[in-house]
């Protein structure tokens, strides 16, 4: 099917500042980058953007045409941030690890790391892709799918500034490390924040992802991570997205088990006009675990789209995931959680749950589980919910005196508190917990 002129014109921008990072802002990094940047763009022009017309059943419940007809432009020189703007998007203890980025550029002057243990590396990924090629190229780019995904082809084409955590076998860093990516807005600005995180055999580490931008105003955020999990290591990843409600944000994470290693992650999103995120866990070795949490709350015309696959490719091997929504105005959410068992995969323990509030009679949401067992002797489950506050558990509220706005509220808060009790580290807790709690005050007062 032909596409849209009106896409042909925005992809044709997207190719013309490959064009020009190629010559200016990535000249110095290693060829092998430039091989890898060339690859992903004639990718991406052969895909184009997963439009409806274009039948692509993975978007088939979120429209990307906003996105592929905006005339976002990739920012030349990077903007200036004062250190001021990064409090509304602070958290933890003093002393953190933090890496910024601003319309995806490093900023180093906003940038501060603490006292890392021996070995530990949280840098510039464009650094170390010229300083330490042996480290980062055996991976950056051979986890995230940029052959089928269009959005992940872009990102990589634009692969420079980004993040880097690197933890050696055994180490455990005590304190989390965030990675703050600042969006400024600026002539409609799109940005492709890139982290690789290599957590070494026996390793600890907890890793905060976090987009922001000004309350107001329209910018698009196309993001990718790549997570290596070593053998026996434990990962916590937080990703926290508290976008303008104008804006467009596009995540692909893609996470790798070693045996033995154990996964957790808890996805918060509070902004965006039209957000996707893609989280693909592959379970590579007997063993290993993952915990997949995530709470969403959408108002007005917002829309989001989690798409969850995890693939149980090694027996042994457990799953749990716990998503829910809260949901007002005539926004819209979609979960699609896939659970892929391979053939000989045998005690593979999986459950996956997805539960959505709807706070309005125009506010709909779309679940929709599938499964694809290919073995046996396994255990997999799932539960899906979607309505509005319980009317019984209301009226016994109301019936011990507590106002009936008051009582929304309370009944609301308790169904958003599984998740963000899920949370283990305590700053990030009280963080998440403040940010949810202000924009159910917003929506439902007291």
């Amino acid at each position: 099917m032909p596409k849209p002129a009106s896409t042909l014109t925005q992809e044709k921008r997207y190719l013309a500042a490959f064009a020009s990072f190629e010559r200016n802002g990535s000249a110095q990094d290693p060829a092998w980058a430039h091989r890898l940047r060339r690859a992903a763009i004639a990718r991406f022009q052969s895909l184009g953007f997963p439009t409806a017309r274009r039948g692509n059943e993975e978007w088939k419940y979120t429209d990307v045409g906003p996105i592929a007809r905006a005339p976002f432009q990739t920012p030349v020189t990077p903007a200036g941030v004062e250190a001021g703007a990064l409090e509304r998007f602070a958290l933890g203890k003093h002393g953190w690890s933090r890496l910024v980025f601003v319309d995806g550029a490093y900023a180093e002057e906003l940038s501060s790391l603490s006292t890392l243990p021996p070995g530990v590396r949280v840098s510039n990924l464009a650094e170390v892709m010229a300083a330490s090629p042996d480290l980062v190229e055996p991976h950056l780019a051979r986890h995230a799918d940029y052959e089928s995904n269009a959005f992940t082809a872009l990102n990589t084409a634009f692969l420079h500034d980004g993040a880097l955590v690197h933890i050696p076998d055994g180490i455990t860093v005590e304190e989390p490390i965030h990675l703050l990516f600042l969006s400024t807005s600026r002539q409609e600005t799109a940005s492709h924040p890139r982290v690789l995180i290599l957590s070494g055999r026996g390793s600890r580490a907890t890793i905060i992802e976090s987009y922001g931008g000004p309350s107001r105003g329209r910018y698009f955020t196309n993001a990718v991570t790549e997570v290596v999990v070593g053998a026996g290591a434990r990962v916590e990843h937080y990703n926290i997205q508290q976008q303008s409600e104008e804006a467009f944000h596009i995540t692909t994470t893609q996470v790798t088990l070693g045996r033995d290693s154990a996964f957790s992650s808890v996805n918060i999103d509070l902004g965006g006009s039209v957000t996707r995120n893609n989280l693909n866990v592959l379970m590579g070795e007997e063993g290993c675990s993952c915990t997949l949490n995530g709470l969403y709350l959408v108002g007005g015309s917002q829309h989001v789209d989690n798409q969850v696959i995890v693939d149980h490719a090694k027996p042994y091997t457990t799953s749990r995931e716990l998503y829910k929504g809260v949901l007002n105005g005539r926004s819209r959410s979609v979960f699609h959680g896939s659970i892929v068992v391979r053939k000989g995969a045998r005690k593979v323990n999986a459950n996956q749950v997805d539960k959505n509030l709807l706070l309005s009679d125009q506010a709909e949401a779309d679940t929709k589980p599938a499964f694809w067992i290919y073995c046996d002797d396994v255990k997999c489950g799932h539960g899906a919910a979607c309505g509005q506050i319980d009317e019984t558990a209301l009226f016994y509220l109301r019936s011990r005196g507590i106002g009936e706005r008051a009582a929304r509220s309370l009944l609301t808060r308790a169904f958003v508190s599984e998740v963000i009790d899920s949370i283990e580290n305590e700053p990030v807790r009280a963080h998440v917990d403040t940010l949810v709690q202000a924009k159910l005050q917003e929506w439902l007062g007291e």
